[in-house]
């Protein structure tokens, strides 16, 4: 199975057949309590970023919907200073990524977005937000080649998956590996502040293209 097979696999057509409980775009606010959990109890700070993925329709309502997710996110920041952008993947998905220090309003604008499609009828289209954090520890340091000390991260991302209704934990590292003993102790953590996913099979990898950061570049 390829990778865009097994996105769609995961998170798509089989995840909608196989779905528990309804997707709630109101799930996003528990990351209000859960990005303080992480930050206190494991050491991960936010890393300023999330997105929204979709996949798109070939049809003039659909660019209307995009439209009106662009001109609220717009309106929104003067107040909530969240910076978005809206941009594709290599496997032909799109993203709405935000930006933001704050992580309250990071989240406000994730759910804004979200709602924004399913007012429009396009939630079917909706697959996953993605949350972004980041864990630098002085046991982490390292010499580069210049001499200088440098901090090494560790990315960890909470993937709420809108045909599951459920989050789950995602811990990349160099190589294309997972960190599964990181994504366990996320789920140990956060497990009954955010719903989770029990069923493993879901922890689906969303993996940078070639050369990028983030699942969505």
């Amino acid at each position: 199975m390829g990778l865009l097979d097994g996105l769609r696999s995961v998170l798509g057509l089989r995840a909608e057949t196989d779905a528990r409980r309804d997707a709630d775009p109101e799930d996003l606010f528990g990351m209000s309590t859960a990005y303080m959990t992480m930050e206190a109890d494991l050491g991960y700070e936010s890393a300023d970023v999330g997105a929204l993925c979709f996949s798109g329709v070939d049809s003039a309502s659909f660019r209307d919907a995009v439209d009106e997710v662009e001109a609220i996110l717009e309106a929104g920041r003067e107040e909530t200073g969240t910076e978005f952008s809206v941009t594709s993947d290599d496997h032909g998905y799109h993203w709405v990524v935000l930006r933001d220090d704050d992580p309250e309003d990071l989240i406000t604008s994730m759910h804004f977005a979200a709602d924004t499609f399913i007012e429009r009828g396009y939630g079917s289209r909706l697959l996953a937000a993605v949350f972004a954090y980041e864990k630098g520890d002085a046991a982490l340091r390292h010499r580069d080649g210049g001499g200088e000390a440098a901090e090494v991260t560790e990315p960890a991302y909470w993937i709420y998956s809108f045909r599951r209704g459920r989050f789950y934990p995602f811990a990349p590292r160099s190589g294309r590996e997972r960190d599964s003993s990181a994504e366990f102790k996320l789920e140990s953590t956060l497990d009954g502040e955010l719903e989770i996913e029990r069923d493993k099979e879901y922890w689906y990898p969303l993996w940078p293209s070639e050369g990028g950061t983030h699942p969505w570049e």
